[in-house]
């Protein structure tokens, strides 16, 4: 009769290894808004007279002669009728846009990488440069849906007032919006918006990603080729150099959608389509590219990305040192 070997299980005495958590989100959430907001209101500071004579440029009226000749012309006018302080009326809307904006792009951004990962890529790999454009994307389009109301009174207040008249306040201009256009109203522009949001957003993080890692290069060795964002900071200058970049590819990719879309949030109420209803997205652009062709559509472009660059260079400069010092 044959005998079978019993084989005892020896227990085993190592410690067991807990797996490693991963970071709160809601601190990262945290960090994300307040970082991104302080970020962009000092960004906000200095680019927003450039904005406004921008905004101005834009908007000028296609049945009368042009107001300005060109962004010094609309400086020199501008300062002339209403002195600094006119070229920063209406900030405080934007402002708050701005601490709005930032923090939703940079927490958009990352949460969108998460997603990334834990779908489609390994949590603990690298993602390659074209999920970081698909991440920069989907930030944008989200950051959309708030910014449009935000933009829309800003519009509304840089627009040169008739003379004698008193600019309106950011709460004279809501209540105005909603009396006319109702709650949706708030959203007027809001395909422009989305255009420019979800193209910029891909132009101005793919941007930045980009120059950041051609500056690693120099660094990093042979072998290392994979863009991801997930890697050590670069100077100071480098980040600067990368946000100026990628300020100057969002505003200038997808201007014209931003043209059109301030066109929209400053005309009258009383112009209307010929049929009685508030112009669209594509009538106005139509009408635009009638009349004063490619030109017309980047009217202003010049200036935009002349203070986009600093602005954006500054904007990355502290999200980025203020995520280094605080951990």
């Amino acid at each position: 009769m044959a005998t079978t070997d019993h084989v005892i299980p020896v227990k085993d005495e190592r410690p067991m290894e807990l797996a490693s958590l991963p970071p709160s989100q809601g601190i990262e959430a945290f960090k994300d808004i307040v970082f991104g907001s302080a970020a962009g209101m000092a960004g906000k500071v200095i680019e927003y007279p450039f904005d406004t004579v921008k905004v101005r440029l834009q908007s000028q009226p296609n049945d009368r002669p042009l107001l300005y000749n060109g962004p010094l012309d609309c400086f020199r006018k501008s300062i002339r009728a209403d002195g600094l302080r006119g070229l920063y009326r209406g900030i405080s809307a934007p402002m708050a846009g701005a601490a709005i904006e930032n923090s939703c792009l940079f927490f958009s951004y990352r949460i969108a990488q998460d997603v990334l990962k834990a779908t489609l890529y390994s949590s603990s790999d690298s993602l390659p440069f074209s999920a970081l454009l698909i991440s920069g994307a989907a930030s944008g389009s989200i950051t959309s849906l708030a910014l449009t109301p935000i933009e829309l009174i800003k519009c509304k207040m840089q627009v040169p007032v008739e003379s004698g008249g008193k600019p309106p306040g950011p709460l004279t201009l809501i209540a105005s919006v909603f009396r006319q256009d109702g709650f949706l109203g708030f959203w007027r522009g809001q395909l422009g918006t989305l255009i420019r949001e979800t193209g910029g957003g891909t132009a101005w993080f793919g941007s930045y990603e980009g120059v950041s890692h051609f500056f690693r290069g120099y660094s990093a060795s042979p072998s290392d080729v994979e863009i991801s964002s997930d890697q050590t900071s670069i100077p100071v200058y480098q980040q600067m150099i990368a946000g100026a970049t990628a300020g100057i590819s969002y505003n200038f990719l997808f201007y014209p959608a931003d043209t059109i879309k301030s066109r929209m949030q400053t005309e009258d109420v009383s112009q209307t389509a010929t049929n009685g209803e508030r112009k669209t997205f594509w009538n106005v652009a139509k009408t635009l590219w009638k009349q004063q062709g490619l030109r017309g559509m980047y009217r202003g472009c010049g200036i935009t990305c002349g203070r986009s660059a600093p602005s954006s260079a500054f904007i990355f400069t502290v999200y980025e040192g203020l995520r280094s010092y605080f951990g």
